[in-house]
């Protein structure tokens, strides 16, 4: 599966577990390194970013900003085989 056919994915999964999220895609041109996804929910926010696999490579920066966000709210790492797993960790950061 290529990422972007996971990202349209994992985009419906989030609308359908989160009901009312929106479901920003970011420019990682403008900050490098930034995730793919910004999510809004209720008074929440996370931000993904997306690899075909769990062993796609990570680009410069990206290790980095997705701990400083998951310092601040929610940031992670998600590919098809960690999705649920990523998606329930997201939502109990929402609680």
């Amino acid at each position: 599966m290529r990422e972007s056919q996971f990202q349209g994915k994992l985009i419906k999964a989030i609308k359908d577990k989160f009901p009312g999220a929106v479901v920003m895609k970011n420019d990682s041109s403008y900050i490098q390194g930034i995730p793919d996804l910004t999510i809004l929910y209720n008074n929440h926010w996370a931000m993904l970013e997306c690899k075909k696999s769990s062993t796609a490579s990570h680009q410069p920066n990206q290790d980095y900003r997705v701990n400083e966000l998951n310092n601040m709210s929610f940031a992670s790492f998600i590919c098809p085989e960690n999705m649920e797993e990523t998606l329930d960790a997201m939502a109990q950061s929402f609680d």
